[in-house]
């Protein structure tokens, strides 16, 4: 379910996510720009849990005191993102972006992945890329926020929740808002690993299958319902890997509950929003966009 699946992460202690990880004092490292033409790239090294993370904020080409995004990965070995699609539309527009390797994937040491529901870790990882961000001089460290994809429905509320300063900001694209148990029924039975769209006969079939099943699992919605800054979620309606419906549904009771949430919903557009050919082509406008406005506001 994420931009880019990879089944299969490497060897190590997958297991090993102990509720009391934390990253407050990351001690980010940064080399000097690299000026290349239409913007500029900063090599970061940062600590969480004793172990080295590596990526690359991508800076706009004029300095300044700019507003940023930490992009928080879907599941699987995922490296930093480089500059395309998801990154230069922000930076082009006054964004900066962070990217780094997830732990045990790239330059990154440590042990790769996660199972459902163990997300102390790449939460930790989250917060220290966050405070990392914050601490370059380049940064306005009142406008950073986090964006991520899939799996990051998951990760992010739960890594803003342990920041003693919540972020400015959460855009999150195809992320779940159901418990990982919901999600499980929903992409078994909607197929997310078969050949084409989503049918209405399957739809149907994992729409009761959900009934029938109910919650399980790691629930995000407690910790959505913490969320205290505006948030983006963008969704597909015929989405194989998550359920849409449901998600909508928790964030909409919770928008009118007050939560400062923009909701959109591409009603033919599958998993994958942002990926290189993204399922809905207006999906990273809406986001730029969005992203644009609400730093802009914070």
């Amino acid at each position: 379910m994420p931009v880019a699946v990879v089944s299969g992460c490497g060897g190590g202690s997958r297991d090993a996510d102990p509720e009391s990880a934390r990253c407050q004092s990351p001690n980010a490292t940064f080399e000097d720009a690299a000026d290349l033409g239409t913007h500029r790239e900063v090599a970061v090294h940062f600590t969480c849990q004793e172990t080295e993370l590596a990526g690359t904020l991508y800076l706009p080409k004029q300095s300044g005191h700019h507003p940023a995004v930490v992009w928080v990965h879907g599941s699987g070995e995922q490296p930093r993102l480089n500059y395309g699609p998801v990154v230069a539309p922000l930076v082009e527009n006054g964004i900066a972006v962070f990217s780094y390797d997830k732990r045990g994937v790239g330059e990154s040491e440590g042990d790769c992945c996660t199972n459902p529901g163990k997300y102390n870790l790449v939460a930790a990882d989250a917060d220290g890329a966050v405070l990392a961000v914050r601490s370059h001089p380049e940064i306005d460290a009142d406008r950073v926020g986090f964006y991520g994809a899939s799996e990051a429905g998951w990760v992010v509320p739960l890594a803003d929740s342990r920041l003693s300063k919540p972020v400015a900001f959460t855009a999150l694209v195809d992320g779940p808002a159901v418990t990982t148990g919901e999600e499980k029924v929903w992409s078994d039975t909607a197929g997310e690993n078969e050949d084409g769209p989503l049918t209405a006969e399957k739809k149907a079939k994992a729409t009761q299958k959900l009934e029938q099943e109910g919650p399980s699992g790691f629930d995000p919605a407690p910790l959505i319902e913490q969320l205290s800054t505006p948030g983006l979620w963008l969704y597909g309606g015929a989405d194989k890997s998550i359920p849409t419906d449901r998600s909508v549904a928790i964030l909409t009771r919770l928008k009118r509950a007050g939560k400062d949430f923009t909701i959109v919903i591409f009603p033919k557009a599958g998993h994958g929003l942002v990926d290189n050919v993204p399922t809905a082509p207006e999906a990273p406008a809406t986001l730029v966009k969005w992203i644009q406005k609400t730093a802009a506001e914070s």
